[in-house]
């Protein structure tokens, strides 16, 4: 039962990270006004740690993939070690 609420808590945050890939497509967003801004307080912290690491080249971010990548080996290891318990 545990597995599976972190599982969709993950599915959740896939959805969130895409939500925020898409938008970035649109130029005319005021990512300071709400409900842009919590969209990325969210997904920002995250996404940052691969702009650190690999910085945007021209107008292409991949970071977005490295996080997803990412979020979807972490889900694995969590989720897989939660049922290995039981949880």
């Amino acid at each position: 039962m545990i597995s599976f609420i972190v599982a969709k808590l993950f599915y959740f945050y896939y959805l969130l990270l895409i939500i925020r890939i898409f938008l970035t497509w649109l130029p005319n967003i005021d990512w300071n006004q709400q409900p842009f801004y919590g969209l990325r307080s969210i997904t920002d912290p995250f996404l940052n740690i691969f702009r650190n690491v690999i910085p945007p080249i021209g107008m292409l971010d991949i970071s977005p993939i490295l996080a997803i990548i990412l979020l979807m080996v972490l889900q694995g290891v969590i989720c897989g070690f939660l049922q290995g318990l039981g949880l």
